[in-house]
């Protein structure tokens, strides 16, 4: 489904990607592991082509999408709920899924879409004329994840979904992380707890200083020393 040649991606006079090779395949959870300022979020911000591409090339089905313009991609198939969640605090509930959807027309289909997710996160449904800014932290997360499904995504890239959320709320996000996987979603994970994130995943990379240095299935990355060293505590 994505393919990712050589990519690099700098900040200024830093390189926070160094020609990185990665690929997802239809129907896969794939999880992006490593410190902070490795460049996982930087690596979602170039496939939702949210920054400039220095070299290298994004290939999603079979397209190149390397210079297409955020919006494009979004309607391509490709959404990205990003880190710190990034709702719009005093717009309500329903706003910020209404806005999620800005590249579709088809009303009766929005509106539908709209009553699933409120299926699939009840508890947004029972604040849907509540601002988002007065949400907990979890609930932020939920609509989050809600409003980029909101798109219709083949492909959803989630930027740290466990990020400030108490244990609890952790497990309720994921159960339904694998409920989207379960219903057709392929997904792009980066997440601080990289034990949770291979967990559930399929496969995953290792970034360190802007490279990919490991990658292999998620039980492998699991059992791996150097990786249980570095990253798994």
């Amino acid at each position: 489904m994505l393919e990712i040649q050589k990519l690099s991606v700098n900040y200024g006079g830093i390189q926070a990607l160094q020609a990185i090779d990665l690929e997802i395949n239809s129907g896969e959870i794939v999880t992006l592991i490593g410190a902070n300022g490795a460049g996982k979020t930087t690596t979602l911000k170039a496939i939702s082509r949210l920054l400039t591409i220095r070299d290298g090339l994004i290939i999603y089905k079979e397209r190149n999408i390397t210079r297409e313009p955020a919006h494009a991609v979004v309607g391509l198939g490709i959404a990205h709920s990003p880190e710190g969640r990034r709702i719009l605090a005093r717009q309500t509930v329903l706003d910020n899924l209404q806005l999620g959807a800005y590249t579709r027309s088809d009303r009766l289909g929005i509106k539908a879409d709209i009553e699933q997710q409120f299926l699939t996160f009840p508890r947004l449904a029972e604040r849907r004329d509540q601002l988002a800014g007065t949400l907990s932290g979890g609930e932020q997360q939920m609509l989050a994840i809600a409003r980029a499904l909101m798109s219709r995504p083949q492909l959803l890239l989630l930027d740290e979904p466990s990020l400030g959320l108490a244990p609890a709320i952790v497990r309720e996000i994921f159960t339904i992380i694998q409920k989207l996987h379960d219903a057709g979603v392929t997904i792009l994970l980066v997440e601080q707890n990289a034990t949770l994130a291979l967990q559930y995943a399929d496969r995953g990379y290792v970034l360190e200083a802007g490279r990919i240095t490991l990658t292999g299935a998620a039980g492998q990355l699991l059992s791996n020393d150097q990786v249980r060293k570095a990253y798994l505590g």
